[in-house]
């Protein structure tokens, strides 16, 4: 498959019970990025993540993955998601969670080993996820993401409540499988993450207020940290 952008959106408007959730959102990002995609609790973080899944309806405008227009069947093995909740089973083992979805997926049962190892879960894999800790659960969540080797990921708050170890270890994680070529969006509120992430995608009430780096953040707004350039943002916005 050939592409220019691993994700373009234009003019993308997103309705539900007459209330405008995004509004007129722009923006394209390159293969291979690490990029953030950031804002309070309710700016419409997950609201996009499910249209560029083509989960989610959208009103107007448009938007592109990997070169495919949002929910065309070729995508499914191209896009990996790993979703706020839980989508793992708690009743089975490390292991026999990621052989069920390697399963669904049709890919190797190889792919299971390889996914334990880029998420350093080998030591766990014969533990039932029940008995894991929500960091640990996470893992397996993006291992279960991993396991189609996609092109392209995106997680919605997969670092949510964690600690800032299990954060940073995530964070590392992310960082190495974009090194490997992937291109991957990942969506917090917590606004000291930016430093994190090559280029910033800043959502509030469904507008993009700021596409850039975390340099550029701080630049524009003269602010010392993350959370007060997003401040002084939200206080210059029309």
């Amino acid at each position: 498959m050939t592409y220019e952008h691993a994700l373009e959106v234009s003019q993308l408007r997103v309705v539900r019970q007459h209330n405008e959730i995004l509004k007129s959102i722009n923006f394209t990002i390159g293969p291979g990025e690490l990029v953030g995609l950031l804002g309070p609790s309710g700016s419409g973080k997950s609201t996009l993540m499910r249209a560029l899944l083509g989960v989610q309806a959208i009103a107007s405008g448009s938007a592109t993955v990997l070169g495919e227009r949002v929910g065309a069947p070729a995508l499914r093995r191209q896009v990996g998601y790993m979703a706020q909740s839980s989508a793992i089973y708690l009743d089975l083992t490390v292991r026999e969670n990621l052989g069920y979805f390697a399963g669904v997926l049709g890919v190797a049962p190889s792919r299971v080993d390889d996914c334990l190892e880029v998420v350093n879960l080998h030591p766990l894999s014969s533990r039932l996820v029940a008995s894991l800790s929500g960091g640990e659960r996470s893992r397996v969540s993006l291992a279960v993401a991993l396991l189609g080797e996609p092109p392209l990921l995106i997680l919605d708050e997969p670092t949510v409540g964690l600690d800032p170890v299990l954060r940073r270890d995530l964070w590392g994680t992310f960082a190495d499988l974009v090194a490997a070529g992937s291109t991957v969006v990942v969506s917090s509120h917590v606004m000291d993450e930016a430093a994190r992430c090559a280029r910033l995608l800043l959502l509030r009430e469904g507008r993009l207020l700021f596409d850039d780096t975390p340099a550029a953040l701080l630049t524009r707004t003269a602010a010392p940290a993350y959370d007060e350039a997003f401040v002084r943002l939200i206080e210059e916005a029309p």
